[in-house]
């Protein structure tokens, strides 16, 4: 959602302060506008601030929780490479409306099997800044998610910062959401 939506909190909301990555609590009669949702999350600004509010509370926005953006293709049961690229795609930056992937911020991923049968699946990411507090809350989500898929029993998500991140990085469908080139 590109386009801005006035709400009052109707309950208590939790929500990640945007960018210091502190977990507050939100009151009810708040007025907020909503200014993103992706990835099953959504952007709000309040109180003169920007805060990220998670799926489980968007009944405070007013709103159903969206539906998962993107469900992958089960061919064996199993979660493979592609369709853990599927999933982080799902996973957004707060600030900036398009996934980590085409920001350019994965920077390495695997899945390897499990002595159960199951997968374990790792991530390598950065941030658009080393200084943004919101890395924890973009990584826990892109975990989340990936714990979701079928066979998936272990997932880690590093932060890591060499090489330091640069717009030339993001994809060219990157680009194009962002409106450069």
């Amino acid at each position: 959602m590109h386009s801005v939506t006035s709400v009052t909190l109707s309950r208590d909301c939790n929500a990640v302060q945007i960018p210091a990555g502190n977990v507050v609590v939100l009151p009810a009669g708040t007025e907020a506008d909503i200014t993103q949702t992706l990835g099953g999350s959504y952007t709000i600004h309040a109180m003169g601030s920007l805060f990220r509010v998670n799926s489980a509370d968007a009944d405070a926005l007013g709103l159903q929780p969206e539906a998962r953006e993107v469900t992958p293709k089960i061919s064996d049961g199993v979660a493979d490479e592609a369709m853990v690229w599927e999933t982080i795609k799902t996973c957004y930056d707060p600030e900036i409306p398009v996934n980590i992937v085409d920001l350019g911020l994965v920077y390495d991923l695997g899945v390897t099997d499990l002595p159960s049968g199951g997968k374990k699946v790792f991530v390598k990411m950065t941030l658009t800044a080393p200084g943004c507090g919101m890395g924890a809350t973009i990584a826990g989500d892109a975990q989340q998610k990936i714990l979701m898929l079928p066979g998936v029993e272990d997932a880690s998500v590093e932060i890591v910062w060499d090489p330091p991140w640069h717009q030339s990085m993001i994809t060219a469908e990157g680009r194009r959401l962002l409106g450069i080139e």
